[in-house]
């Protein structure tokens, strides 16, 4: 039986159940990744090609983490239904972060739900300046440096300079490690020393610096390094 349309044995689709009644918020996220693609395809109703597609990429992170075309080219699915897809991960982020965008920044909890809706779900490492007034509030978040999975490459000049343009009175740096690790390495440990120290000489203190993780964070004032 394919349940791309309505069957006659009681059982209903996502939309359909949401149509009589049930809230959106309720539903399973097979069931939501069903309602985004619309439809099944030949052998595989649209429920069996939402839960392959969350065991093939392990669950909505996994999806969150692939590409367009990667999506795509998972068994029944297709560049449309990969473009919905993304498109539904893209709505969300831009809720989240848009909602936050006007908050202060005042411990490192604060930082990650603020960072997360920009870094989650990324394959490489973003190093990222948080320009703050003196009530800790944001200026301006600015992304200075992309590198590997395993290092990003960052310079003191990139880091403050939009902090002297936007005559800033402290800086909360963060980077993301995609592996989920939370331990600071060797090279974190020295970038935030020298960025610590850059600040001082120029006046405009490093607040902290903040690991930022899809499930969690390091602070590396916390840890005692600043």
């Amino acid at each position: 039986m394919n349940r791309g349309h309505a069957p006659s044995d009681g059982f209903l689709l996502p939309v359909q159940k949401c149509r009589e009644g049930q809230d959106v918020a309720s539903l399973a996220d097979h069931e939501l990744i069903a309602a985004v693609i619309g439809t099944g395809t030949r052998g595989k109703d649209v429920i069996d090609l939402s839960l392959q597609l969350l065991r093939d990429f392990g669950g909505l992170h996994g999806i969150l983490s692939h590409g367009i075309r990667e999506i795509a080219r998972a068994r029944g699915m297709g560049l449309a239904k990969a473009i919905r897809v993304r498109a539904a991960f893209e709505l969300g982020r831009r809720v989240i972060s848009r909602r936050v965008d006007s908050r202060c920044v005042d411990s490192p909890s604060a930082v990650w739900e603020f960072l997360l809706p920009y870094m989650a779900g990324l394959e490489r490492e973003e190093f990222r300046v948080l320009v703050l007034n003196n009530k800790n509030g944001i200026l301006k978040n600015s992304m200075v440096s992309a590198g590997t999975v395993s290092e990003a490459l960052v310079h003191p000049r990139e880091v403050f300079r939009d902090a002297i343009r936007e005559g800033a009175a402290s800086l909360i740096v963060a980077h993301n490690h995609p592996t989920g690790e939370l331990t600071p390495s060797k090279e974190d440990i020295s970038t935030t020393r020298r960025l610590v120290e850059a600040g001082t000489i120029i006046g405009i203190p490093i607040l902290d610096h903040v690991i930022i993780t899809d499930t969690s964070y390091y602070s590396f004032k916390e840890g005692g390094y600043i």
